[in-house]
């Protein structure tokens, strides 16, 4: 068998035997190939070009690790909707190495759904194949969206059965993330009150995702604000494009800044600033609108881990992290404007002009309208010089939708961006439902027919149409579900 060469360089596995666990992916007894990222394997530096799917199957399951693979879970706490839990751990996933890219960034690659570790906590450490069709789905979409995520390499089936509430096929998917390093991570070490994991994990985080850090007066608390900051864009990016993450716990948010960990997350259909999909999430807490607070929930949690690296007594760093939070939600501020500015047409939408952003989305609530669809309706009358046409094409011809359109238009003065930044096509829930239920029953076109169209998602073409329109009222997808 040739397998592929990967140029592993596994600085993780490096360090101390308490940061992860050794773990041998399970085998599959006949893996097949669901679908393999070509332009990402070329990306990372891995040539398969004398590879054939058999192969590549064996690979991806875990079945034959290419030469150098070190595979690892990961070690990792977490807070799970408020709540605190000491150990979690990758407990279906096998971090199997780590490459330098095209662009000299450092990429995991990650074994999801490869069987049980010594994080499993009792669970079998599979994925059936609907967990693995959506994350790859969403998270080749949100790259395409320009959203910073984690990717997807390639996707196969196992042959095994996978239990849940009916048998499913098992599925194996491969994540290249920058790091698995999670909030989370931290919280591990601090729970166990180990200050000098915390400050190896941190350092090692500096070198790896902000290494101009490295020589700061007070590098763990630029590192805090670096974090905070990455965080605030990435989730007003979430907010300018309708996603709903759906399990914001610390677990899963990653010191990159990626998005990472895609159970029941959505996108928004009709606008609904309350919006929530997922089924474990009873009481709202990671709703549409909540997710800028929440954010800055787990960043407090981060706070607290690295307190005991900042530079000063207890009061002079508790004040630091404050002001470093206070500075997360006006960067939040700031970024959210810059995006849904660009949405607008508005060059340089300022605090003053933020309620014509407000206002819209309280329109679209009260009238029901899709929050992409609208934006991209706007696109097109602006476009066409037909922006005061916006009130009575998209709402009621009330007196507040005309007051609202004359504000816009005051205000409209680059037009042509909203065409990069308002997509004819994301994964709606009602597609990707579909792609998922087909490829439970062996059948994976439409899984392949809405990864082609999501390749391009701010062109409409007649080939894309069919994955453009809102759902239907009998179409409508209101709970998704982690599936894992």
């Amino acid at each position: 068998m040739s397998l592929p060469p990967f140029p592993f360089d596994n600085s993780y596995a490096r360090l101390p035997e308490h940061f992860h666990r050794s773990a041998q992916p399970a085998q599959a007894p006949d893996p097949e190939l669901i679908r393999f990222n070509s332009p990402l394997a070329e990306e990372l530096g891995i040539d398969v070009n004398e590879s054939d799917e058999h192969e590549l199957a064996a690979v991806f399951s875990g079945n034959s690790l290419p030469e150098n693979a070190e595979p690892i879970a990961l070690a990792y706490a977490g807070h799970q909707f408020g709540n605190f839990v000491p150990q979690l751990g990758d407990g279906r996933a096998v971090l199997i190495g780590e490459v330098i890219d095209q662009h000299q960034k450092r990429r995991d690659i990650q074994l999801k759904g490869a069987g049980r570790t010594e994080f499993s906590r009792g669970g079998d450490g599979r994925a059936p194949i609907g967990p693995v069709i959506r994350e790859y789905i969403i998270s080749e979409a949100m790259h395409t969206l320009g959203i910073p995520t984690t990717r997807a390499l390639a996707a196969v089936t196992t042959g095994n059965a996978v239990m849940r509430e009916r048998p499913e096929p098992g599925a194996v998917l491969t994540r290249v993330a920058a790091s698995h390093i999670r909030v989370g991570t931290f919280e591990y070490f601090a729970y166990r009150q180990d200050t000098d994991a915390i400050r190896t994990l941190a350092d090692y985080a500096i070198s790896r995702h902000y290494p101009s850090l490295m020589f700061e007066d007070q590098p763990y608390q630029a590192f805090f604000r670096a974090v905070a900051h990455r965080q605030a864009e990435l989730i007003a990016d979430w907010m300018s494009i309708g996603f709903i993450h759906g399990v914001m716990n610390t677990d899963n948010m990653a010191i990159s800044g990626e998005t990472i960990d895609y159970g029941p997350c959505a996108f928004m259909d009709q606008y609904h600033a309350n919006t929530v999909f997922s089924s474990i999430d009873a009481m709202g807490r990671y709703a549409y609108s909540n997710q800028p607070e929440i954010g800055y929930w787990n960043l407090a949690r981060l706070a607290e881990c690295l307190l005991p690296l900042f530079d000063g007594d207890k009061e002079e760093t508790v004040e630091t992290a404050k002001a470093i939070l206070t500075e997360y939600r006006e960067h939040y501020s700031t970024t959210w404007r810059e995006r849904f500015g660009r949405k607008l047409g508005i060059s340089s939408l300022t605090q003053e002009n933020e309620p014509v952003v407000h206002e819209l989305l309280g329109l679209m609530q009260q009238t029901g309208n899709d929050f992409t669809a609208c934006f991209r309706e706007l696109t097109r009358l602006a476009s066409q010089g037909r922006a005061k046409e916006a009130a009575t094409t998209l709402f009621a011809d009330t007196q507040q939708a005309r007051d609202w359109n004359a504000r816009w238009v005051a205000l409209l003065d680059a037009p042509e961006v909203m065409w990069q930044t308002n997509p004819a096509i994301i994964p709606r829930n009602h597609q990707v439902e579909a792609a998922v239920s087909a490829a439970q029953q062996g059948d994976l076109r439409h899984f392949h027919d809405l990864m082609a169209a999501l390749e391009s998602p701010f062109s409409a073409t007649a080939d894309t149409s069919a994955y453009r329109h809102p759902p239907t009222p009998q179409e409508q997808v209101a709970r998704t579900f982690c599936g894992t």
